[in-house]
């Protein structure tokens, strides 16, 4: 267990502790209980037992845990986001009324809360930020150039400052990494995470993954091909949400229960489309598919194709929004082979795309930022 920093009658100073929760509880038992749970999660708190907290340690802590006890000692201090007000009695309505005055991020009790604030605590020693904006992306018909695209996503995010995750949830697709010459990077690969359940500390996920072209990658290795349960698929990305910025999942056409369940967690996706007639058909089948789990799809037209469609038109068809479309741009598959990943050229068809694209639906946040 941690050692706590004492405040007993009588102290007037208090040595600062600025990267782990302050406590404010005289209930020994309450003091005992938030103890044991920050020793759960490997953070070091600040417990106080008298006098109120110095404004700076009230004002700087990552997360206040107030005791109901200790209330009408904290009324006075400025208002600010993460204090958690824990009652001593589920059955006294006063304290939610005191959550209210204090303006409290949630009124608990315990032990009935603790898996909560467990969750609550662990975000705050990770460092808590915006959720990332989650992108998916896949294919209208096999070989369409989905894993192109949303490699050249994360590669024009990461150049732009932005903190990006790239998931590669498809198991048949030989692997995202090869599109950065990184297959044989040192870090883990997905069936190292297979067994992954609960909760996965963000930081420490991001520290073990391939990290290529400042981008946080998680790819296949080459052996053989094991399924990734939908708890694991949760956990993992769960756990690369949390650290903001943008997350990028290039998801394959079939739809097995862990890409359903990562497009549960996405926020907007794009469906490419190669320009033609067959392309086009089977693009409805899978449109639909991803329709069920995620509301925001975009249509992405590949163009030139071999007859006279527009892509307005088939997006209309499609009953998608346009996002854009993108022209051939000739050199790809030789920047592959020579470890250069889609979208580095900056100034490329395919790298313009991403750059407009990203600017409308990517938050410029100081949590989304490298």
């Amino acid at each position: 267990m941690p050692t706590p920093i004492l405040n007993q009658p009588g102290t007037t100073s208090v040595e600062p502790a600025p990267t782990g929760p302050l406590i404010l509880t005289q209930d020994e038992a309450l003091a005992e209980h938030l103890l044991r749970l920050c020793a759960a999660v490997g953070t070091e708190p600040q417990l106080l037992t008298e006098s109120p907290p110095p404004r700076q340690l009230w004002e700087t802590a990552p997360l206040v845990l107030l005791g109901d006890d200790q209330y009408e000692r904290c009324t006075g201090l400025s208002r600010r986001t993460g204090v958690v007000l824990l009652g001593l009695d589920p059955d006294d309505c006063e304290t939610w009324v005191r959550g209210v005055q204090l303006g409290a991020e949630q009124v608990l009790f315990l032990p009935d809360a603790q898996a909560w604030l467990l969750d609550r605590l662990a975000d705050a020693m990770e460092g808590a930020v915006a959720p990332a904006l989650t992108v998916a992306v896949v294919g209208g018909r096999g070989g369409a150039g989905a894993s192109t695209l949303a490699c050249a996503l994360a590669v024009t995010a990461a150049r732009a400052g932005h903190r990006t995750t790239l998931i590669d949830g498809d198991p048949m697709g030989g692997g995202v990494d090869v599109l950065f010459g990184g297959e044989g990077a040192d870090g883990l690969r997905w069936p190292e995470l297979v067994g992954a359940r609960g909760r996965v500390n963000s930081t420490e996920l991001a520290q073990a993954l391939p990290q290529l072209y400042g981008i946080t990658v998680l790819s296949w290795d080459r052996g053989e091909t094991r399924a990734v349960p939908p708890e694991a698929m949760r956990s993992v990305l769960v756990a690369a949400r949390r650290r903001g910025g943008l997350v990028v999942l290039d998801l394959p056409r079939q739809l097995e229960p862990s890409a359903s369940e990562a497009l549960e967690q996405t926020d907007t996706g794009l469906l490419l489309i190669p320009s033609e007639l067959r392309s086009v058909a089977a693009a409805g089948r899978v449109a639909a598919a991803v329709g069920i789990h995620l509301s925001d799809l975009r249509a992405v037209v590949r163009r030139p194709g071999p007859v006279g469609l527009r892509s307005r038109e088939i997006a209309r068809g499609l009953g998608l929004p346009l996002a854009g479309e993108i022209p051939h741009e000739t050199g790809l598959t030789v920047d592959v082979e020579h470890g250069r990943p889609p979208g580095h050229r900056g100034r490329g068809p395919l790298a313009r795309f991403c750059t407009a694209y990203l600017d409308e639906v990517l938050p410029n946040t100081e949590g989304g930022t490298a």
